[in-house]
């Protein structure tokens, strides 16, 4: 084997136009046609990625290649390239084979190609488990040229005929080591005893370990081999923490670090399908834009997972490794491992995800004491050595909560301000006694209910999107961007609404229930969908500012039992407060029973149920509202005395 070395990317971008910026290679400097030049250019491709550069001149060439570089550096123009533009001949039928580990993967090979060959009328397709057998049949009879898979959809194809193997010419692997660490080695040796004997292959992989080596010398002639860089390269270009947790309570613990970290957007991994979507219930739970990912779930719940990750209304992506495969999400500020991976690769592959196109990046993980040997391991055999840090003391949290409402404010007060208000301000900020001045503005400002404040504060950061996802092989990022440090203050009010989301979750409506087998009324969950509008409800109330001396008109102070929202009970219903939320572990199920079964309620009778983190209300018919109470209010719940009363208006 002969090595082809491309320049190394020192992971800092500098800024254009200063003196030390590094002249950046245009597609000049590949010889490609004119229609795929001017697809690439429509696409808004300006240059061209070091794996890009060394892959074209030997794929061209029919030559064998073994390219080692990690995720998210454009590989799939570094094969999509060549093929469009040399390889494939589009008055044939279906030439190219592109097999992924997953089913995003080779559906996100399949789109860019397709974008690459707009101008050419070379035709891709999709074809992988999941999806229905049929139309994938009719697209591959109206002749696709190139052809992307799985691994167990692609070997059915070739064995029922729907995919004329002894017609391809070129074979890629892609992330060929995910592939046969997943299981797939089967069907890829398979596969590849069904192809001519002297097809192209072009094989692209993180690390090029035994398996990876074996595949090569099996079934490939000669190859080149093209060293860029690997995950375990990228994975040192990061920072790495660990935050020591007793393994009891971890998804609590999780939420304390998110709180404090405060990431912008992060995959979390962990290690079984179950944890996947416990985690991220109990994310949303906290007032985060959590979803899960997993093997289980339908191509087509997948598919919606993605889209709305893409477009930023995702924060926190909680999956397994199998499923994160294929996923490239080039904004990602954090890798968080839930517990230390089953495999030391494993943790190199997840933390390659961040700290791409030049930008910094940060991995988490929490480490049980079981755990310790596992990270031992890590350090020794990849030289990583991450950051120890501590579960966030009260300290931090309440520095936390001080940047919140500090935000707040910059949220509240983005308009214009009178001359003669900055002019007072200016001359406050040098008063002897101007902290305490300040802190009486302040405490006006922001009420008497401290708890309330915090909470819809918090709920505010918490529900930020992160940016949306831009074309993920494609991303140039010229900015560094910084860490965030730990409830850093904000210095500028980022650019979105000034409105508070309100804190809307579990809620429980019974007027949409259904009945079960035993006909039972079972109660339907209805969760608000994210972006629509919600009413301020309970401890949701109206920030409180005495504005008379400006004359500015100041809004009413109420309490959290205030019934302040446009959820308001219909003219025979009675709306009550209860003295229970998530925060006691209850939801509105249980709150369900407790009314049925405690309160003497008809469970036909019984109406909406609005649980809050502290607080919940309850919808019920006016003349049984009394006797609830009755017999509700004052009793114990757990270790906590039950507070049932109408709600105030």
């Amino acid at each position: 084997m002969t090595t082809g070395q491309a320049p190394q990317d020192s992971g800092e971008a500098t800024e254009p136009g200063t003196a030390n910026a590094p002249e950046l290679p245009t597609f000049d400097v590949i010889p490609l046609t004119s229609e795929v030049r001017r697809a690439i250019d429509e696409m808004g491709w300006t240059n061209p990625t070091p794996v890009q550069i060394e892959a074209y001149p030997l794929a061209i060439a029919g030559r064998d290649i073994i390219v080692q570089s990690r995720t998210g550096t454009g590989k799939t123009g570094a094969f999509g390239l060549p093929l469009v533009d040399r390889l494939i001949d589009v008055d044939g039928g279906p030439q190219a084979l592109i097999l992924a580990p997953t089913r995003e993967l080779a559906l996100q090979s399949a789109r860019e190609i397709g974008r690459i060959g707009a101008n050419t009328g070379v035709r891709t397709t999709a074809v992988y488990g999941g999806a229905p057998m049929e139309r994938q049949v009719r697209e591959l009879a109206e002749g696709a040229q190139i052809i992307s898979g799985t691994p167990g959809r692609v070997l059915d194809h070739l064995r029922r005929g729907t995919i004329k193997g002894d017609k391809l010419k070129v074979l890629v692997l892609d992330e060929a080591d995910e592939m046969l660490s997943m299981g797939f080695a089967v069907e890829l040796h398979a596969i590849m005893e069904l192809l001519p004997q002297n097809h192209q292959t072009l094989l692209f992989s993180a690390t090029v370990d035994g398996p990876v080596q074996r595949v090569a010398e099996r079934h490939m002639t000669n190859p080149e081999f093209i060293t860029l860089s690997g995950d375990a390269v990228g994975a040192l270009g990061i920072e790495h923490f660990t935050f020591m947790v007793s393994g009891m309570g971890r998804t609590r613990d999780l939420v304390r670090i998110i709180e404090v970290e405060d990431p912008e957007s992060a995959i979390i991994f962990c290690n079984t399908k179950v944890d996947t979507e416990r985690v991220a219930t109990e994310l949303q739970h906290a007032g985060f834009n959590a979803e899960w990912l997993n093997g289980d779930m339908a191509q087509s719940d997948r598919e919606k997972v993605m889209a709305a990750t893409r477009k930023g209304d995702v924060r926190f992506l909680v999956c397994t490794d199998v499923a994160a495969r294929g996923i490239d999400i080039s904004h990602l500020t954090h890798v968080i491992n839930f517990e230390m991976p089953n495999h030391l690769e494993q943790y190199v592959h997840r933390t390659g995800r961040t700290g791409r196109a030049g930008r910094t990046g940060t991995a988490i993980t929490l480490v049980a004491p079981q755990e310790l040997g596992q990270l031992y391991y890590l350090r020794l055999q990849y030289s990583i050595f991450p950051v120890e840090r501590s579960i966030p003391t009260p300290g931090e949290e309440r520095t936390r909560r001080e940047a919140d409402r500090i935000l707040m404010l910059a949220r509240t007060f983005q308009g214009t301000t009178q001359e003669l208000d900055r002019a007072v301000a200016k001359r406050l900020l040098t008063h002897p006694d101007a902290e305490h001045l300040i802190a009486g503005l302040l405490g006006s400002f922001f009420g008497k209910v401290e708890e309330s404040v915090d909470e819809r504060a918090t709920a505010a950061r918490r529900e930020q999107r992160p940016r949306p996802a831009p074309n993920p092989e494609r991303e140039r990022s010229t900015s560094k961007s910084a860490r965030p440090q730990r409830a850093a203050a904000p210095s500028a009010p980022p650019a979105q609404s000034s409105a508070l989301p309100d804190d809307e979750d579990d809620d429980l409506d019974n007027e949409g229930s259904s009945e079960g087998a035993s006909g039972e009324r079972r109660p339907r969950r209805r969760r608000k969908r994210r972006g629509e509008s919600q009413g301020t409800e309970g401890e949701q109330a109206e920030l409180t500012f005495d504005a008379t001396a400006t004359g500015a008109e100041a809004p009413s102070t109420e309490s959290r039992r205030t019934d302040d929202s446009d959820d308001t009970a219909d003219e025979d219903e009675a709306k009550l407060y209860v003295s229970l939320g998530r925060r006691d572990e209850i939801g509105a199920s249980e709150l369900n029973r407790l009314f049925v079964d405690v309160g003497g309620v008809p469970a036909d009778q019984l109406g909406r149920i609005r649980v809050r983190d502290r607080h919940s209300f309850v919808f019920l018919p006016t003349e049984l509202a009394d006797d609830a109470i009755a017999k509700l209010n004052g009793t114990t719940q757990g270790d906590r005395e039950l507070v049932v009363e109408f709600a105030r208006k």
